[in-house]
């Protein structure tokens, strides 16, 4: 269903949508493994779902698209009411498995698009907290598929920051991609590099402030 290869641009069709499988699996599982805190999947889904949605609808590209992204915007909206900190409900795999993996479909028809770019650019926290902190667990030879915590955002919670602070770092910073992202869509190849670079800055920033001790920390808001 996809409108053209999206990783092997003449190449052979069924390498690229198994690729775009193993791809669309692997982002299904680290937006299940995110869902960490209260707040960060809804503010995360919220952006990307306004991001793809613009994307999207830009010179009428996928329109059917575009209101599905919107659509995952208004509904992370409406459920951050009841999962901002301190929370009442929760997705549980239920909840963020699916939003993985509607998102990852998205995302997935904007690269195929010929704008690969915004692909890469709107879920780029995501996948640089997961990819490093995956990363370094395969480096020290750990399990991988063990519980921990040790990803960016909750290394955050433990150094002093509540649930509500981090989230909203997350959702400032995503909303910034996406806007990256939309950027790269309308400026074309030309800008490209720029808003990559831009954007890698802009996460950098994000998972350094989240490793920085936060000052006046006490136990208790620390395990928050």
């Amino acid at each position: 269903m996809l409108p053209s290869p999206v990783f092997t641009d003449g190449g052979s069709l069924l390498v690229d949508r198994i690729i775009a499988a193993l791809v669309w699996l692997w982002f299904i599982n680290l937006f299940n493994f995110m869902d960490g805190i209260d707040g960060i999947t809804g503010v995360s889904a919220f952006a990307m779902g306004l991001g793809t949605f613009v994307v999207l609808g830009l010179n009428t590209l996928d329109p059917a698209g575009a209101f599905q992204g919107l659509a995952i915007a208004a509904v992370a909206l409406g459920f951050l009411l009841f999962n901002w900190q301190p929370a009442r409900i929760f997705l549980g795999d239920v909840g963020s498995i699916p939003l993985g993996f509607l998102l990852g479909w998205l995302l997935l028809n904007i690269a195929a698009s010929e704008h690969w770019p915004a692909a890469l650019i709107i879920p780029l926290y995501y996948l640089a907290d997961s990819g490093l902190t995956l990363a370094a667990r395969i480096r020290r030879r750990e399990n991988v598929f063990r519980a921990h915590r040790e990803h960016f955002y909750q290394r955050a919670v433990l150094a002093g920051r509540s649930h509500a602070t981090v989230a909203t770092m997350i959702l400032a910073t995503t909303l910034a991609l996406a806007g990256l992202a939309v950027a790269s869509t309308l400026l074309g190849p030309a800008a490209t590099a720029p808003m990559l670079v831009a954007a890698t800055v802009l996460v950098g920033g994000l998972l350094a402030w989240m490793c920085w001790p936060s000052a006046g920390a006490t136990d208790s808001e620390s395990h928050r």
